[in-house]
């Protein structure tokens, strides 16, 4: 079932286009990657999805609806995770539900529900600084979900992690998503990264920036760490690499 797709979206600045005619569709539950090198054009991309900034062309729909050109419609976490440093955790993550009208007594009660699952039970009343990179990231994915539970986009949320790290936030995101199952976009230009946690990866290329690819990943379930050293993950990699060269 498809939640959300964008037709044929065209992006211009001054007179010259950064994407053109790009098409992409997210199904009820997926993770799809955006993969492609720095500059091809992936956060216009979803700066576009998100509202917030004018398209020259193109539709963007959410559950049958076009949303083109309107905020507010999906949720969009950064690299950074822009937690605010003089509010507690779950002030932070609670932030969506306060801004959308909830009382901040029901914001903090509905946050917490979620602390458990995302695994941050217990840092509710420490401060951003007091946490580690990766438990901010956590932080931060969880006041993303309290935002839309619809669709998500993720710029490159795990890239300022530590390999060692980023490794276990991944295996982390996994098992978070497979009981939340929030549909996500997740812009990366790390292949295993996309290989691990997709379901679909796009590849972008060229300049202006185009879709010229889209691969369906087949993964074990649940996906583990095994998959990452692979026959089948290494096929996957050697075949992105090449697309991306030609």
């Amino acid at each position: 079932m498809e939640r959300l797709t964008a037709n044929n979206i065209t992006v211009s600045y001054k007179g010259c286009k950064i994407i053109d005619d790009i098409s992409v569709e997210l199904n009820k539950g997926e993770i799809v990657s955006i993969l492609g090198v720095s500059g091809v054009g992936k956060t216009t991309l979803f700066n576009a999805i998100a509202g917030l900034i004018k398209t020259d062309d193109g539709t963007i729909m959410l559950d049958g609806s076009n949303i083109t050109g309107t905020t507010g419609n999906v949720s969009y976490m950064l690299q950074k995770d822009l937690l605010l440093p003089y509010k507690t955790i779950i002030d932070n993550v609670s932030l969506p539900l306060v801004i959308r009208g909830e009382k901040k007594t029901r914001a903090r009660d509905i946050a917490s529900g979620h602390f458990h699952e995302f695994g941050l039970e217990g840092t509710q009343d420490k401060y951003p600084n007091q946490l580690s990179g990766g438990m901010r990231q956590r932080a931060a994915l969880l006041r993303t979900y309290l935002f839309s539970d619809k669709v998500a986009l993720l710029d490159e949320p795990f890239s300022a992690l530590d390999s060692i790290t980023k490794s276990s936030m991944h295996q982390w995101y996994l098992r978070v998503m497979e009981q939340i199952k929030l549909s996500t976009f997740l812009i990366t230009h790390d292949i295993d990264e996309a290989i691990l946690l997709s379901d679909r990866i796009y590849i972008m290329a060229g300049t202006p920036g185009k879709i010229t690819e889209e691969i369906t990943i087949v993964n074990p379930e649940p996906r583990n760490e095994d998959f990452a050293v692979s026959e089948r993950f290494m096929e996957y990699k050697k075949y992105i690499l090449e697309k991306l060269k030609g």
